[in-house]
């Protein structure tokens, strides 16, 4: 499979088949380096910003580290055979940047790129499609140490990994993302330090969301000048739906607000060349964006997007927070500082009904919305669906078998919102469910799983879960079952 197989659908297919997928769809499942890999001082690789937050006491739930995590660097074999049984058509895993290229300069350590060549390799002769992600958030630390994203020249640094990995994986990777949810990175790491590296400077956030916005355009110029012509590129983004409580206009100024620094500080500079003049207006108090060079803008635009990556797991709902007392509950971790820069008073509120472990509302309702606005906004940019899934309580049973049927009807309803998405118009070329195994779930460490494959963390022993076996029948078919019936829970292996 190349990326001339992430296509659209013939005219009409979708909405005359049901819930009926179109040929060519991606059936995927995604990772991330630090979250799976473990081995974090093996063959080179130095520490990065996550191994030193993680590390420090108090950051991370318990103390864990993603030291061990799933161990995917020793067991990748057995856990590719495992998504071939799954009959998954495409896998996205990101690079390790402090594995490949430890203190973010110089030249590559090829035994960190011998495990990605490997990976890759095995992915193909499998028939999975390798998606390549760059950055998942695992800075070198070396590079945090000379001033981390909010310094311009890690966005230099960037470009040059970026070639590294190219020229390393070009030639049998066809699609490619430089980013992933580079809002976490600006906001959760420099601005509410929920993330690492943990620092809590609102101005700081701002100028890494510019650097990484740069680091991007840095990226996709080396990503062209290696890869064949064929190759797609995309960035993956964690749009937030934003809602108002209320039609006030306060509330309403609310949500436009948190767009503003959720979404279009990205959105703005990549897709339409420039950032959002609300907020700079809204922002106008903490900084004057001079950090922002003559051609900074030009060069994060010059090579259009083939595909844009978006994550979702729940719409996000405000007021006006002048009134509202107690603590800012937004779904991003606790933090005595804010990660939305210019909107620090917008109150979050918990939406009713069901909730996942991580309390996020279950509702399928913001992936549509969402996927239409980017439709009407940029209507001929071809979508993608990155990430999207929830973490439950899950154990295993007295059968030995891990039952979730809370996440089968979780993914159910999502994907029928990507299917009327596209019945609508939404050009949607496929769906990575998040996450394909249990593994370390950033500062909530291991007490979160969001895996459709139960990890046994002591044994390191893979059990597909229920929704795993469910997707698999998905994945193969391309046909969304009918909801199951009230007290049936099990699903059978396709």
């Amino acid at each position: 499979m190349t990326a001339s197989d992430i296509r659209p659908a013939a005219s009409g297919t979708a909405a005359e088949s049901g819930h009926q997928f179109p040929p060519g769809f991606l059936w995927g499942a995604a990772t991330a380096a630090y979250q799976i890999e473990g081995a974090a001082a093996e063959d080179g690789r130095t520490p990065s910003i996550w191994d030193t937050f993680s590390h420090t006491p108090g950051k991370v739930f318990e103390g864990h580290t993603g030291d061990v995590a799933a161990d995917h660097y020793h067991r990748f074999r057995d856990d590719v055979r495992l998504m071939a049984d799954l009959g998954l058509s495409a896998y996205r895993f990101s690079v390790s940047w402090s594995r490949v290229q430890p203190t973010g300069r110089g030249p590559a350590v090829e035994r960190g790129l011998d495990f990605y060549r490997a990976l890759t390799d095995e992915l193909l002769e499998h028939g999975i499609q390798p998606a390549v992600t760059l950055y998942h958030w695992d800075l070198p630390q070396e590079l945090e140490d000379a001033g981390g994203w909010p310094a311009r020249d890690t966005a230099e640094r960037f470009g040059e990994y970026a070639r590294i990995v190219a020229e390393a994986l070009g030639d049998r990777v066809q699609l490619w993302t430089t980013l992933n949810e580079p809002w976490c990175s600006a906001f959760l790491g420099y601005g509410s330090g929920v993330h690492a590296p943990g620092r809590t400077d609102p101005v700081a956030a701002l100028r890494a969301a510019h650097h990484l916005n740069l680091g991007h355009g840095r990226a996709a110029e080396a990503l062209r000048s290696v890869l064949p012509a064929r190759a797609q590129l995309g960035i993956t983004l964690n749009l937030h739906q934003v809602r108002a409580l209320t039609d006030s206009p306060a509330d309403v100024d609310a949500a436009r607000r948190i767009d503003a620094v959720g979404n279009r500080v990205f959105t703005g500079p990549l897709l339409k060349g420039a950032y959002p003049q609300d907020l700079l207006d809204d922002t106008r108090g903490l900084t004057d964006w001079s950090f922002v060079q003559d051609g900074d803008l030009a060069a994060i635009k010059r090579h259009p997007l083939d595909v844009l990556g978006i994550n979702y797991y729940t719409p996000t709902l405000v007021s006006d927070g002048a009134s509202v007392d107690g603590p800012r509950s937004d779904g991003h971790g606790s933090s005595a500082f804010s990660p939305w820069p210019g909107a620090d008073d917008v109150a979050f509120h918990q939406p009713p009904g069901e909730h996942t472990a991580m309390g996020w509302s279950v509702d399928p309702t913001g992936l549509y919305d969402l996927l239409m606005r980017m439709n009407r906004e940029f209507p001929d940019l071809p979508l993608l669906i990155t990430e999207n899934g929830a973490a439950y309580e899950d154990s295993v049973g007295p059968d030995g078998a891990v039952h979730d049927p809370e996440r089968v009807e979780y993914l159910r309803v999502h994907l029928e919102a990507v299917h009327r998405a596209m019945r609508n118009g939404a050009d949607v070329r496929g769906y990575f469910l998040w996450s394909l195994m249990d593994n370390f779930e950033w500062a909530y460490g291991y007490d979160k799983r969001f895996g459709a494959v139960y990890v046994d963390y002591e044994t390191q022993e893979r059990i597909p879960k229920s929704s795993a076996l469910w997707y698999a029948g998905v994945a193969r078919t391309g046909a969304l079952p009918e909801a199951a019936e009230p007290g049936v829970t099990e699903t059978p292996a396709p």
